[in-house]
């Protein structure tokens, strides 16, 4: 049985997304194309690999996976590693959503929370996967390009912050991985997760965790209170 852990009642101004897992279903096209390229070059990934990464900066990934293989790290083979993954990823990504993610967005629109998307994808590769219906909800976006420093760095969330000109008491975090969830609570932001790519065991560090989005949504009265 799934289990929720609810720790946490607070008020909320904002709600902060972050988009492959949260938003997007798109998590095992991600998957594939880091597979296919790194396996190119005789590295063998599982999905843990990568999912648990999910919202870290490419590059920093990249070295991350070859230091731990003891492989020797090249800046250069790094971006080529990056540009062949994001053409692989362009050419099969398809548009598809995390279950009732968009109703959730249209209910928070409609009732005056004010909302935003930290997400480590490149921007260019944001606005192809994002339907303009769903990105013109947002009023900020803060990508992989806007900052030096990616998730779990808490950088991303505090520049969402300034950009909302909120402080961190008045916003709260929708998020799928460690990485993101460690970003979140670094920034001093409350943080839910949602268990859509990685097992619940990975999300503890949240104040909440949620089997899913539609069970999240249930309980939406009391997190935004």
């Amino acid at each position: 049985m799934n289990h929720v852990q609810n720790k946490v009642a607070f008020k909320t101004k904002a709600v902060i997304f972050d988009m492959d897992g949260v938003i997007t279903d798109t998590m095992p096209e991600h998957f594939e194309a880091w597979r296919v390229v790194l396996q190119a070059r005789g590295i063998v990934v599982k999905h843990l690999d990568i999912y648990r990464r999910e919202g870290q900066r490419g590059i920093t990934s990249v070295k991350e996976i070859f230091s731990e293989r003891s492989l020797p790290f090249d800046l250069n083979d790094a971006e080529k590693i990056l540009l062949q993954k994001e053409e692989l990823f362009k050419k099969n990504t398809r548009k598809r959503f995390i279950v009732g993610t968009r109703r959730l967005l249209q209910f928070l629109k409609k009732n005056g929370f004010t909302l935003a998307i930290v997400t480590g994808t490149a921007r260019h590769e944001l606005h192809q996967i994002l339907p303009d219906k769903l990105y013109d909800l947002f009023t900020i976006v803060v990508t992989g390009d806007d900052v030096v420093h990616g998730k779990p760095s808490p950088d991303p969330y505090l520049l969402a912050l300034k950009k909302l000109a909120i402080c961190a008491d008045d916003a709260l975090v929708i998020e799928n991985a460690p990485f993101g969830i460690a970003s979140a609570k670094a920034a001093g932001l409350r943080c839910l997760a949602v268990a859509t790519s990685l097992p619940q065991e990975y999300l503890q560090q949240a104040d909440a965790v949620f089997p899913s989005i539609k069970a999240l949504r249930q309980n939406i009265e009391f997190v935004l209170t």
